[in-house]
């Protein structure tokens, strides 16, 4: 039995892993100190960690990983440039309170976008937030209308954007998962990542005011700091006294791609009477311990040859390999050993009985394999020809021969040869048979002749 090759991959589709993942995950992060967190791999979104990642939470300063990315979507896009220059207004101060996160940007002081974007998310300027938000959309509601809107469409059911900056509402809240999912959209942005990554950015000097110096709240970016993370690649962090410390960041290490969000973390005191900033430390754990205890494995090859089957008339070749279409890479906990994915192989031709018969052209599917794990599907892929195999010689001039009898105009063809044959052949019977009688007429004349001959002679 074969078929030809098409879009053939059936592979259980990521979004289903992420409620199996924790049935192949190492022994879970032990002793969070956080009201929630998340953590998974970006590329895939196989969810390596969770703990009341679904619970509502103040967005507090994180409000601004969702405005900084619809800002460089609009650099991406061409709605605004990097180096236009944009004008302070006073409306972009309407609700900055005098405790709040600020570079002082005066109305009247032109900034370039991209430096407005520094300061709203390195530099934690309000201000700049609401300036950004003026630029892009007219106002600041609209611009609230435009976050919540991509909000829905990355998929944040339970996520509410009030305002641009983060300043506590309690109308304005977010989950561990949907800043996953909205930082996972963010650091696909090469701008979002260079602006994210940075823990000090100097910005250009203005008509009134000389460079600022900002200082991002990811403490793991500072290279001369104690919370200094070399895999961590780009992060924000926020602090109020209603929603805790927090964290959302991404890291890459040994071909893993993680982002981790901890929210509601706190600040202690330790015995030496340093602190420890729990929203740093413990993302650095969650790091530490994801990269640690888990990596990418090939459960399945498709350079392997899974199977040999039987092939008639085959020319030089009695047997063909099968071989995945593709392969079945998993993101796992590092103790899950290989045997542990048991292989359940089906030949077609063998499983309904139909030998399979030459040719074979590589690629045809002859066949499937299902990886199962402690009793579950993970995944299914088809098994192909890894070569071809042509038809036998001889067999095929008769296969040459059946096939062209099969069709409609050959056999009338022949069926025109066939009666023309008959046909000449009664032709060249009828003549032999009058020339018989001519003959045998012409030799009884002969005869007659003679006897007659032999009568006068004899009167």
């Amino acid at each position: 039995m074969k078929k030809k090759l098409a879009i053939l991959l059936i592979i259980l589709p990521l979004y289903l892993l992420f409620s199996y993942m924790p049935a192949l995950a190492a022994p879970s992060f032990q002793n969070l100190v956080a009201e929630a967190a998340f953590l998974a791999e970006a590329d895939s979104g196989t969810i390596i960690f969770e703990r009341n990642a679904y619970k509502q939470h103040p967005a507090d300063a994180l409000t601004r990983v969702m405005t900084l990315l619809l800002a460089v979507s609009a650099v991406e896009s061409d709605e605004v440039s990097e180096i236009e220059l944009v004008v302070m207004t006073e409306s972009a101060w309407f609700d900055i309170a005098q405790d709040s996160s600020t570079q002082s940007i005066m109305p009247g002081e032109e900034m370039t976008f991209l430096d407005l974007m520094y300061s709203a998310f390195v530099g934690g300027a309000g201000e700049a937030c609401n300036l950004i938000a003026e630029r892009l959309a007219g106002s600041v509601e609209d611009f609230v209308e435009r976050m919540n809107d991509k909000a829905v469409e990355l998929g944040c059911d339970n996520t509410r954007f009030t305002n641009t900056h983060g300043r506590y509402d309690n109308s304005q809240y977010t989950t561990a998962y949907d800043l996953y999912l909205i930082y996972s959209a963010a650091v696909k942005s090469t701008l979002f990542t260079e602006i994210a990554g940075v823990y000090r950015h100097i910005t250009d000097s203005t008509d009134v005011s000389e460079p600022r110096n900002l200082i991002s709240s990811n403490s793991l970016l500072n290279q001369n700091g104690k919370y200094f993370y070399r895999y961590c690649l780009s992060g924000m962090g926020s602090a109020s006294y209603e929603g805790g410390y927090s964290l959302v960041a991404y890291a890459e290490e040994g071909g893993l791609s993680l982002i981790s969000v901890v929210l509601g973390s706190d600040v202690i005191t330790l015995e030496d009477e340093s602190t420890d900033m729990r929203n740093l430390s413990e993302t650095r754990r969650l790091f530490e311990w994801g990269f640690s205890n888990f990596s990418w494995r090939d459960i399945l090859k498709d350079s392997d040859l899974i199977a040999k089957v039987p092939i008639l008339h085959g020319s030089g070749a009695d047997f063909i390999n099968a071989r995945p279409v593709s392969s079945v890479t998993l993101l796992l906990n590092n103790s899950v050993p290989d045997e542990a994915f048991i292989r359940n192989i089906t030949i077609y031709s063998e499983s309904t009985d139909t030998p399979l018969v030459a040719p074979v052209t590589a690629g045809d599917i002859l066949g499937e394999v299902k990886i199962i794990y402690d009793d579950i599907e993970i995944a299914t892929i088809q098994l192909v020809a890894n070569t071809s195999v042509e038809l036998h010689g001889f067999e095929y001039i008769r296969r040459q021969i059946v096939d062209m009898l099969s069709t409609t105009a050959a056999f009338y063809i022949i069926l025109i040869l066939v009666v023309l044959i008959l046909a000449y052949v009664a032709l060249v019977v009828r003549y032999n048979i009058i020339r018989a009688r001519r003959l045998r007429r012409i030799k009884n004349a002969k005869e007659d002749l003679i006897r007659e001959r032999q009568q006068s002679f004899r009167e």
